[in-house]
């Protein structure tokens, strides 16, 4: 079963599945999306809630395997969720952050702790789990798209470039831990292949639109004014700007998912590419 099956890993995960053959591919969905989730052909649909514990162990019933991404700013209430999980599948893959474990002044970001929270309560109250620590997901540039479309310029705090990896290939690395025992209690580092900033793609997504776009960076402070005029909740503020104050570039790059899959990973621009149609 893919927990965050409608996200913009979770989806890929169901498909890839269904590629590499596993039978029996379930997806939870809550009762909000479940009349306009586009989810593959063949894909069994469980109507659910993470924070509905009868409708969970339902859900849950007759599932080995669990792909788990945790939607929420806070550990609150996954105890009780990986308690469900254990009563009934035998191993639960977590999808988690790179910075998990990195320099001592990043264990302050938002985020990180999240991840680095629920590393310990899968290992504490799941059964057999795999890590995948993903780097930065090149997906998330979707939050640009609107801009892009009316303005041409994306403002922003100046994020540290990272080597962004694509949905798809953690998809791909998740399907085939999901669906075999070789990597029970591993905890793997995902990352594209090369490192690459916000401006760099931002001009990535330009190219593969055929406009000049720029990347204009804000002070923290007049993102978060922004952004809480916008009407976004502040925890979930303060999580995506605690990262511009705290982190710093990164030159990992890793060969895991080429590693996992027998594939390169994706470039940016190569993501850009095919999803064009996103930011026209």
């Amino acid at each position: 079963m893919v927990i965050g099956a409608t996200g913009n890993v979770g989806r890929h995960v169901l498909s890839q599945l269904q590629a590499v053959g596993a039978d029996g591919v379930r997806a939870l969905v809550r009762p909000d999306e479940a009349a306009e989730a586009d989810l593959p052909a063949g894909v069994e649909v469980a109507v659910g809630d993470l924070k509905d514990g009868p409708g969970l162990e339902a859900a849950l019933t007759g599932v080995e395997t669990v792909f788990l991404v945790w939607p929420m700013l806070t550990t609150e209430g996954a105890r009780e969720v990986l308690e469900a999980i254990a009563r009934h599948a035998r191993h639960v893959v977590y999808l988690s952050s790179i910075g998990v474990g990195g320099r001592p002044e990043e264990r302050h970001d938002p985020i990180f702790t999240l991840h680095a929270g629920m590393e310990a309560l899968v290992a504490e109250f799941g059964p057999s789990h795999t890590v995948l620590r993903a780097d930065t997901i090149a997906s998330n540039t979707l939050g640009w798209a609107d801009q892009i479309r009316t303005t041409g310029t994306v403002r922003g705090p100046l994020m540290p470039a990272t080597a962004v990896v694509d949905p798809r290939d953690i998809a791909a690395v998740a399907a085939r831990v999901l669906t075999g025992d070789a990597h029970r209690g591993a905890t793997h580092r995902l990352t594209g292949p090369e490192v690459i900033g916000p401006p760099e793609q931002v001009r990535a997504i330009g190219a593969a639109v055929g406009r000049e776009l720029r990347f204009e960076e804000v002070p923290v402070e007049r993102a978060r004014e922004r952004m809480l005029a916008d009407g976004r909740p502040p925890v979930l503020v303060d999580a995506l700007l605690g990262a511009a104050e705290i982190r710093a570039a990164s030159t990992l790059v890793t060969s895991t998912v080429a590693d996992i899959t027998g594939e390169p990973a994706r470039t940016f621009q190569r993501w850009a590419e095919d999803h064009r149609d996103s930011f026209r």
